[in-house]
């Protein structure tokens, strides 16, 4: 599993102006599901804002960076040090329709109608034991601007359990968990807004979908009642490109369980019988397909070389 993150609240304070942007990728081709390119900043002299200032800047949940750059120091970056962003991305293998949630990645993918485009957004998930739904198909319900909150008594036993005190209704308003905006689905769920930027990209809701409150104002003004919602857990994403090319992206997976959740082994992944497939029959690279397995990067790794034609062939070996 990802290290334990606590982030310092003289950190969060810095986080308050960093923007929050989703990012905007052109459909690929017909076939094709891999999406932009990976990018690399260099961390500026003199900075002091955490990776999660960084994180939000470039459209990325904390888990995504800390996977791409898990040498990185999650409280302050090391002036000079490059980090890399990783905005590559292995499109689900779904239906591109309306909103698709993959948990194990912690990444949103909203298709709007007619734009060929799909727009990515980061996201926190439900905590172990309050888990968010995987594998299912509903829609959205419902939207609320300015949403109250109503915990349960077992939300609220867990908190008196941590020596806390929650309230029986809390307001709508800045200081309220959702945010500033929900977005209803099925009849137990929402994709909300939050009061705490640094749980996206980690496991701390209730079991609801929360965003950065740039990312659900974008959603609340786009998203019609009604549009098709699938939640799924694809921690191993593997895509077989047109030009032959074979690519893995590998996330950590999440924990099953409590003992998993607080353990600082890794989680093991799930078998994956495309990638299976891929290894078998498409030439894949054995050995770079079990590093990409062990590194877990979350970030695409070629795994196989584009397919070489006959007339392509002959020229090689006239050379």
């Amino acid at each position: 599993m990802l290290r334990p993150v606590t982030l310092l609240c003289a950190s969060l304070l810095l986080l308050s102006a960093r923007p929050a942007l989703a990012v905007t990728y052109p459909l690929p081709p017909e076939g094709s599901r891999l999406v932009g390119s990976p990018q690399t900043i260099t961390v500026p002299q003199g900075n002091t804002f955490p990776l999660e200032a960084f994180a939000a800047k470039y459209g990325q949940g904390l888990s995504n960076m800390l996977e791409a750059n898990p040498d990185a120091d999650p409280y302050l970056p090391k002036a000079g040090t490059q980090l890399v962003i990783p905005q590559q991305i292995i499109l689900p293998d779904t239906v591109r329709e309306g909103i698709v949630v993959n948990v194990a990645e912690m990444r949103l993918y909203y298709y709007p109608k007619e734009s060929n485009t799909v727009e990515i957004l980061p996201i926190g998930i439900g905590q172990a034991g309050r888990e968010t739904p995987r594998n299912w198909v509903t829609a959205v319900e419902r939207k609320q601007a300015g949403p109250t909150w109503t915990p349960t008594a077992n939300t609220r036993k867990a908190y008196a359990d941590e020596g806390k005190t929650l309230p029986a209704f809390v307001p709508a308003g800045p200081d309220n968990p959702m945010g500033l905006y929900a977005i209803y689905i099925g009849k137990l769920y929402a994709i909300h807004g939050t009061n705490a930027d640094f749980g996206i990209g980690l496991r701390v809701s209730q079991g609801c979908i929360r965003l950065r409150n740039q990312d659900i104002k974008y959603l609340f003004d786009n998203v019609p009642v009604g549009t098709r919602v699938q939640i799924i857990d694809e921690p191993v994403k593997v895509s077989r490109e047109p030009d032959g090319s074979s690519w893995v992206e590998v996330h950590e997976p999440l924990s099953r369980n409590r003992a998993e959740f607080e353990s600082t082994a890794k989680v093991p992944l799930p078998a994956t019988p495309v990638l299976n497939k891929i290894v078998k029959e498409a030439g894949a690279d054995a050995g770079q397909v079990a590093m990409a397995l062990e590194r877990r990067s979350g970030m695409p790794v070629k795994i196989g070389a584009p397919a070489v034609n006959n007339s392509e062939m002959r020229g090689i070996e006239r050379m």
